[in-house]
């Protein structure tokens, strides 16, 4: 592998250091659009069980500021859930606690997306970056001092332009390829923990301001 690199010349280095960039960002994605730890085991029980408490209490009283704030810092999606019982606790109407809700929501879509924009600039340029390899290689063959002077040029230089160009057109599919197919995954995956974090704050919503069920 060393040796191709090498042969690759100095534009495959770029190349390289994208391609482990985009491996770190697809891994970290992976790991964090988990559904485990985005609804942690306790956390869909824990605002669903507040949410009937309040709803059993004249007030909201059975519910302390405390255990809404303890629900808060579950995972990256229970500020979300959190939002709605915070705004009812405090006695906000409907139509408050919906912009709120609307705020806290924005904040969690740009958790969800993060870094998904930098893998698909990886993805788009890691063609453009292996087409530039491809040129430098080319510039090499028909720069070379003989093709200069009218000569065929050595051999070994021919060769080594061509390896340039190949290997950098090469490693530069080769990168975007993977890493076109992992933002699609991943661009899926946020979308799907989105859907469900709108479908349970609804949930949350619609029991604790019934009469804005209509809107």
């Amino acid at each position: 592998m060393y040796s191709i690199l090498l042969s690759a010349g100095w534009p495959i280095w770029p190349l390289l250091i994208i391609s482990i960039l985009g491996l770190a960002i697809a891994l970290e994605r992976c790991w964090y659009l988990r559904q485990i730890h985005i609804f942690p085991k306790n956390c869909l029980e824990t605002a669903f069980t507040l949410t009937n408490q309040m709803l059993g209490s004249k007030g909201g009283s059975a519910v302390s500021d405390l255990q809404v704030a303890e629900l808060a810092q579950l995972s990256p999606a229970s500020p979300l859930l959190a939002c709605t019982l915070k705004e009812k606790l405090s006695g906000s109407s409907a139509e408050s606690a919906l912009e709120e809700l609307q705020a806290t929501a924005q904040s969690t879509w740009l958790k969800l997306d993060r870094y998904l924009g930098a893998l698909a600039t990886i993805a788009t340029i890691a063609p453009l970056l292996g087409l530039f390899g491809t040129v430098v290689g080319m510039i090499e063959i028909f720069g070379s001092q003989g093709a200069i002077n009218g000569a065929a040029g050595s051999p070994q230089q021919l060769a080594h332009g061509i390896s340039v160009a190949l290997y950098n057109t090469a490693f530069g599919l080769l990168i975007a390829i993977p890493a076109l197919a992992a933002w699609r995954g991943l661009r899926s995956m946020a979308n799907q923990r989105q859907r469900e974090c709108e479908e349970f704050t609804r949930q949350i919503f619609k029991k604790l301001y019934p009469t804005d069920n209509a809107k």
